[in-house]
């Protein structure tokens, strides 16, 4: 299965369609063909894949000049509370730092679980956007910018 594959497939068991936060294949593919962007993968020990391991999370990450934003971060279900999610994070701060970042963002919707997971990591909120996000019901939410400095 390729590294798209994997993405994808954790993409689809880690997002429920109420938050629309999935993106399709084709925008990842579309992203990922800019030389700005990366993904990074992990399995269910937190561990880079290797030949024949199931991916247990990924981030999808973009890069400018100094500072990078992780556009979106996804676990399965099944591996939450296991550390993925906090080692994903750890590995994109490591690998935005060796790509000479000294800032780091990402964008949520207000009402995320994954709040407590980027302020424990070190992100404090910086922005707000009223209304940017709507649900599959028509509902609007916030977004909420965090930002970290490395």
């Amino acid at each position: 299965m390729s590294e798209l594959d994997q993405l994808m497939a954790v993409m689809e068991a880690a997002f429920d369609p109420q938050w629309r936060e999935a993106w399709t294949r084709r925008q990842v593919e579309d992203s990922l063909s800019m030389p700005n962007t990366y993904a990074l993968l992990l399995d269910d020990k937190g561990e880079p894949l290797t030949e024949g391991s199931k991916a247990a999370g990924f981030v999808l990450v973009r890069r400018a000049p100094g500072e990078e934003e992780l556009l979106l971060i996804g676990v399965r279900p099944e591996s939450r509370g296991r550390g993925v999610g906090k080692r994903l994070i750890e590995l994109f701060f490591d690998t935005a730092r060796d790509n000479g970042a000294d800032s780091v963002f990402l964008e949520m919707r207000a009402n995320n679980p994954a709040a407590s997971l980027y302020r424990a990591c070190g992100f404090e909120p910086i922005g707000r956007r009223t209304a940017y996000y709507r649900t599959l019901d028509g509902t609007t939410l916030d977004a909420i910018t965090f930002g970290r400095k490395l």
